[in-house]
């Protein structure tokens, strides 16, 4: 019942190599060496400035970046404490947030502070910020460089 498995080898000096593709090879104009470059330069789909890539969005989104925890040196941006922008016609913005703990020492002036913050962005019109605490906070939120500022990667 312990029967070897039964094959052959066969042993060669030289395998014939494979031809190699060249740039100069190539037949039609599609396909010229420089077909990228018109691709790199093409310009993404126009967004509205609210959108996310949009200059209002992008300005809201860096507003938010330049204010920081008290406690730990991130922004509140990085450090996942925003759950969501969202920006309305009437250039009305809706800040979506939570903070580490409901104890937090800033509990009550953060909201403030944010909405003074995109109040001042060129072209928000009213900033509103709504506390949740559902769902809780949790460091897997954080970017990855906000986990390498604090040591955690």
């Amino acid at each position: 019942m312990n029967e070897e498995p039964k094959f052959s080898v066969e042993e060669i000096s030289e395998a014939e190599k494979p031809p190699r593709a060249r740039v100069d090879q190539v037949v039609d104009d599609a396909h010229k060496p420089d077909y990228l470059e018109g691709f790199l330069q093409e310009r993404p789909a126009s967004v509205t400035p609210a959108e996310v890539g949009g200059d209002l969005y992008e300005g809201v989104i860096a507003a938010l970046k330049e204010i920081f925890d008290p406690e730990i040196p991130v922004n509140i941006y990085d450090l996942g404490l925003i759950y969501g922008v969202d920006i309305f016609e009437s250039c009305h913005v809706v800040i979506t947030m939570t903070l580490t703990t409901p104890h937090c020492p800033v509990a009550e002036s953060m909201p403030g502070e944010i909405e003074m913050r995109i109040g001042a962005v060129p072209g928000v019109g009213d900033v509103e910020v709504k506390l949740v605490w559902d769902p809780p906070w949790d460091p897997m939120k954080m970017s990855d460089e906000a986990k390498l500022e604090l040591g955690m990667l």
